[in-house]
């Protein structure tokens, strides 16, 4: 398969990096200094692996002329100028890896439904100063046809980023998954902004966890009202979280922090590193989309909203 892997950031070089390791045919596309860094460095990968590899960089993507699959790795906010000059593309699958899940249909309208497949990372890393990206989770990589089912073309992809070192799944329910990581992150990535501590810290800590569970509960509420089954995944209980009592949904996320500060007390949301790289924040296509959406089916969100309009003066001093 020809992949492209548009976006440099963390989850597109370790995704890119793997691939060419693997003796994949991937090129990704980058910009600016990064993509000056990478033609001449090459992508570096530390922390649960550690290799260099070189990898094919283009800044211009009307160079692109096909692929067989284009895997979307930039933020939800640049996703529309990162499209726009990619339509002309004649690629058979794309995917996302980005935050939220609105991702799925602007990918469709793009290069059409029938083309877009359903895609949730938990894994993550970092792009440190000095350009190497640092592999900090690698807990699951999970394709799936939407809105339900598998396909060959799922499981040559899986099979690829599998073999690269990179644990990937096919699954038959990936809606499920997609939106089992949004809940996550939605509670996550608000935490990780309000307080600015490691992972495993506010999840251990008894009232960061509560306002954690409280989010996650919220935005699980409007999945229930699109008819969508949340799952236990392995980083986190989603589904017990937030179907059992608030108080036992507490110590489920707390146990969690527990078990991450064994596994991986480095770990931080990107959301965060942003914020300390004085970089934009994801907030109007994840938390806004929950805010807008919840409004729209009469559903009460105000722990969301409360934090939402809070990040959203946050993103307005981010320069």
């Amino acid at each position: 398969m020809r992949i492209v892997v548009l976006g440099a950031g963390a989850l597109g070089s370790i995704i890119a990096g793997h691939l060419a390791r693997a003796g994949e045919d991937v090129v990704v596309v980058a910009r600016g200094d990064r993509a000056g860094y990478l033609r001449q460095h090459g992508i570096t990968i530390t922390g649960l692996a550690d290799f260099n590899s070189a990898c094919p960089v283009i800044t211009d993507p009307l160079e692109l002329r096909g692929a067989d699959v284009l895997i979307m790795a930039v933020k939800t906010y640049d996703t529309a100028a990162a499209l726009a000059p990619l339509r002309h593309l004649d690629v058979a699958t794309v995917l996302s890896v980005q935050n939220g899940v609105l991702k799925n249909e602007q990918l469709a309208d793009a290069f059409g439904p029938g083309k877009t497949v359903g895609a949730a990372a938990f894994f993550s890393g970092e792009v440190l100063t000095e350009g190497s990206a640092r592999f900090t989770l690698n807990q699951g990589f999970y394709v799936g046809e939407l809105p339900e089912g598998t396909s060959e073309r799922v499981q040559q992809l899986v099979g690829a980023l599998a073999r690269a070192g990179v644990q990937a799944e096919a699954t038959a329910h990936i809606q499920s998954i997609e939106w089992s990581k949004f809940v996550v992150w939605v509670g996550g990535t608000v935490l990780s902004l309000l307080t600015r501590l490691e992972t495993h810290k506010f999840l251990s800590d008894p009232d960061a966890a509560l306002i954690c569970t409280r989010l996650m509960r919220e935005t699980a509420a409007l999945a229930t009202t699109r008819g969508i089954a949340l799952e236990d995944m392995p980083s986190f209980p989603v589904k017990t979280v937030t179907s059992v009592t608030e108080a036992e949904g507490v110590e489920k996320s707390r146990e969690v922090g527990a078990i991450m500060q064994a596994r991986a007390p480095m770990h931080r949301y990107s959301s965060l590193q942003d914020l300390e790289h004085g970089r934009r924040l994801e907030v109007e296509e994840t938390l806004g989309y929950v805010v807008a959406k919840a409004a729209t089916a009469g559903l009460a969100v105000p722990t969301v909203d409360t934090c939402y309009r809070l990040i959203l003066g946050i993103n307005r001093f981010v320069r």
